[in-house]
């Protein structure tokens, strides 16, 4: 099943901000290198430039974020940083957001992508070198840099497709989330389903 991911557009702010407050301890000093507490969670979502920045999401059936993806641009490159949620892990979110962002800076026309974790991050080395970026360990933390090529017809009319399915994607678990909801409310009933009907006798 294809894992689909969607940009974030600066009003949903508070959703990013809710997911990286979701991560525990452990999580965080992965995600950032430090244990960040809530209110330096929120300061950090609240300095993302989304007019120069990008943030891809994969959302659950509930409309929550299972994934996010930071990609931070600066003059001659792009810096990634990826989370996933526990109860979402193992389904390749992870690879999808990496996937994603290394489209999308390639798009930008800017020259290479960089990620910085712990060197005990095995999750994010492992999905690093899996997009092929080069990763270099010492001293307990790991870098990897990708040269990216030059944008193409192709790389362009790729992220198109992907946005246009990402907001699909999202319409359609939006109904579903307010069909759950109404049900729930009792608003709105599923009718129960018809018994089969048994065949006819067979003709002698």
């Amino acid at each position: 099943m294809r894992i689909v991911t969607r940009e974030l557009p600066r009003l949903e702010r508070a959703k990013f901000a809710t997911h990286l407050r979701a991560l525990d301890a452990g999580d965080r000093r992965l995600r950032f290198g430090i244990v960040l507490a809530d209110a330096a969670i929120d300061e950090y979502v609240a300095r993302v430039d989304f007019a120069r920045d990008v943030v891809f999401g994969v959302f659950d059936d509930r409309l929550q974020l299972a994934g996010a993806a930071h990609l931070a641009r600066a003059d001659a490159h792009a810096e990634l940083g990826v989370s996933v949620l526990p109860a979402h892990r193992g389904r390749g979110i992870g690879a999808a957001l990496v996937s994603r962002s290394h489209g999308h800076a390639r798009n930008w026309g800017i020259g290479a992508l960089f990620m910085h974790c712990l060197a005990e991050n095995g999750t994010m080395v492992h999905l690093a070198r899996k997009q092929g970026m080069r990763v270099v360990a010492e001293s307990g933390e790991a870098d990897a840099r990708l040269e990216l090529p030059p944008a193409s017809p192709a790389s362009i009319a790729q992220a198109l497709f992907d946005e246009r399915l990402g907001l699909f994607d999202y319409a359609l678990k939006s109904q579903f989330d307010v069909a759950r909801r109404l049900i729930l409310a009792g608003v709105l009933t599923v009718p129960p389903l018809s018994p089969p009907k048994a065949a006819p006798p067979p003709k002698s």
